[in-house]
């Protein structure tokens, strides 16, 4: 028996269908349609590949994308002044800084900077603050994403054991807090773990976002267990080539689990789509 193969691309076309029809209706109402800000400092290949394609995400989407591309040498002084004039643009409905910066530039001080209600990463204190509590937010684009990829498979989440191996403030901490508010049983691991093994063979849902290839193996998971794997890693093969794996080993996992996502396929396209449906709740919640 093999792993149903959970599909991150047609889950994100339909939610990017959602959203574009959101945005007519929101276009009906005040007559122009949302904005995203993003701000890309430096020449950074992989964020440059990354602003590129959300910026034709979002135009599919009805949307007005707007790229600000700043030198790698640029002053904090300077680019938290281009927040604040974003802040203060009525036509810009969400703003993204594309990270990581500069070592030079405090990213937490740049985040800090971002008006709440158009910080479409969800990275902001606020939003932060007010998802631990339970209340209204902005929440990041790729727990989110994942949570709606766990709910596809699963149905209702309540009393389910959920293992969130990783606790970024990007990932592993607000996945948690989305699934404890759905009523699951979450724990919280990541590389310094002691029996992770142990961990994984209790979970019903494990989402792996520790940034370790392969790290998760399919006999340590329970069976049938709905396996999230978020790990983007590259990798060079026997044959000197290089190719993308997760932190689960797919091959191990597929006889084993229950659901699980490929990589790439499964929540990276989650990301973006999540990301336009930011912009668009940030736009209603201002209209």
């Amino acid at each position: 028996m093999s792993a149903i193969l959970i599909d991150g691309k047609a889950r994100a076309a339909r939610l990017r269908a959602e959203v574009a029809l959101g945005v007519a209706e929101i276009v009906s109402v005040r007559g122009r349609a949302p904005g995203l800000a993003v701000v890309l400092v430096g020449e950074d290949p992989a964020s440059s590949v990354y602003v590129r394609n959300k910026g034709v995400a979002t135009r599919e989407a009805g949307m007005v994308s707007v790229e600000h591309k700043l030198p790698a040498d640029v002053g904090g002084d300077a680019l938290l002044a281009l927040v604040a004039t974003l802040n203060a643009d009525d036509a810009v409905d969400g703003i993204l800084v594309q990270l990581p910066l500069p070592r030079h530039i405090d990213a937490d001080k740049v985040i800090a900077a971002l008006d709440p209600a158009k910080d479409v990463d969800g990275f902001h204190p606020v939003n932060a603050g007010r998802l631990m509590i339970g209340q209204p937010a902005l929440v990041p684009c790729t727990p989110k994403g994942c949570l709606m990829l766990i709910e596809e498979a699963l149905g209702d989440l309540s009393g389910r054991e959920a293992l969130v191996i990783g606790r970024s403030s990007i990932v592993g901490k607000p996945m948690a807090a989305l699934l404890t508010a759905k009523s699951a049983t979450v724990t919280v691991a990541h590389s310094r773990t002691r029996d992770l093994a142990g961990h994984v063979a209790r979970a019903e849902i494990v989402v792996a976002a520790v940034g370790i290839p392969a790290m998760v193996q399919g006999e340590w998971l329970r069976p049938g267990a709905c396996v999230i794997d978020v790990g983007i890693n590259r990798v060079v093969g026997a044959d000197g080539k290089g190719r993308l794996v997760g932190d689960v080993d797919f091959a191990s996992a597929l006889p084993r689990a229950g659901w699980i996502t490929p990589v790439p396929g499964g929540v990276g396209p989650m990301t973006i789509a999540c990301l336009l449906a930011n912009t668009l709740q940030a736009a209603r919640a201002r209209a």
